[in-house]
């Protein structure tokens, strides 16, 4: 990037900047992430977290983001936002309470075993990680939780062992689409692991901008890579490129 005042770097959270862990209340941000979006912050034009996380809930597995200069996070997909220590978000949706209200006769009647339900205010995700047989319990989940999201006028994001009920409207590439418009973004370049962020990489080549698409590989998710300009090995691989870019940036 030959201007990086002009830059917007877009990042997903769970798989990019933190390592995927069974529990998704125990994830963690990669301890370099901080000071390496500090220094890259210091250049380009914006650092946003797009992610289907609440706000609050990235600054809370995120010890330090709150520190970095001109971060701004898009949670949620874009519906809530988080800048200068400040969330701005439109009331919650009817619906997500009332599915997850649902849940656990749903769950019951399926027989499926080992799955959590992440309540997320906004959303409320299913996760099979912990399922003695996840593949298994996802595809038998599939169906049925289309079914209970239409119901309540939802839809389903498919993620890594995981089934999100959200409400429609809003993805990660409509989100990162208004940002860059917002910030004159003169360039761009999106780093994501999993399913939901196609959307983004989608959002990147309709930009019109020159743009960098970053896969975070994993055995998990194959359909990300085979559309990234660049994989790397993980969060570590992440942020060993964010890394190498700040120390461009600076020279």
């Amino acid at each position: 990037m030959k201007d990086p005042a002009g830059a917007v770097i877009g990042l997903d959270f769970d798989g990019t900047l933190s390592p995927i862990v069974p529990d998704p209340a125990a994830a963690v941000i990669h301890p370099k992430a901080p000071a390496v979006l500090a220094e890259l912050g210091a250049h380009v034009g914006a650092v946003a977290i797009v992610t289907g996380r609440p706000p609050a809930t990235a600054l809370e597995l995120g010890p330090g983001l709150a520190d970095v200069p001109g971060l701004v996070i898009l949670g949620h997909y874009g519906f809530e936002r988080w800048e200068n220590g400040r969330i701005s978000a439109p009331p919650p949706p009817a619906g997500v309470p009332r599915a997850k209200a649902d849940l656990p006769l749903l769950l019951d009647s399926l027989g499926v075993e080992g799955v959590t339900v992440e309540d997320k205010g906004r959303a409320v995700a299913v996760h099979t990680r912990r399922a003695p047989d996840p593949e298994g319990a996802l595809a038998a989940l599939r169906e049925p939780l289309a079914g209970l999201a239409e119901r309540h006028g939802l839809v389903v994001e498919p993620g890594r062992m995981v089934l999100e009920l959200r409400p429609p409207g809003m993805d990660k590439g409509h989100a990162l689409g208004l940002f860059l418009a917002e910030r004159d973004a003169r360039s761009v370049l999106f780093a994501g692991d999993d399913l939901g962020d196609l959307a983004a990489f989608d959002a990147v080549r309709s930009s019109g901008l020159p743009g960098v698409t970053v896969c975070s590989g994993s055995a998990e998710v194959t359909a990300l890579a085979e559309r990234a300009d660049i994989v790397v090995d993980g969060p570590d691989g992440v942020l060993a490129l964010l890394a190498e870019l700040a120390s461009a940036f600076s020279r």
